[in-house]
């Protein structure tokens, strides 16, 4: 972990917890797997594998109707990022 990657990982160990919290179901544990490999990727500083993930945790948190808390540390992790270096969009954002 260097000093770049040190406070996305501390973001996604907040978010890991309130993901694993969720009732549990086949979405639920796909999002956690997801975001396991997202914060591996982010330890390795896989710029792809970073978006790709980042692109999957959101569309998953959606499709759960993930609760505020989550949805707003996802926001946090995003925008840490992005403060970073990192790219999270295959696009510009909105």
């Amino acid at each position: 972990m260097s000093e770049r990657t040190a406070p996305s990982i501390a973001k996604l160990d907040t978010l890991l917890p309130l993901l694993k919290a969720m009732p549990a179901s086949t979405e639920q544990a796909s999002l956690v797997e997801e975001t396991e490999a997202l914060r591996r990727a982010v330890s390795a500083f896989h710029m792809e594998a970073i978006r790709f993930r980042m692109h999957n945790v959101e569309r998953l948190l959606k499709a759960v109707s993930a609760p505020a808390p989550a949805t707003q540390a996802f926001d946090d992790l995003r925008h840490t990022l992005e403060a970073a270096g990192f790219h999270t969009r295959s696009h510009a954002a909105p």
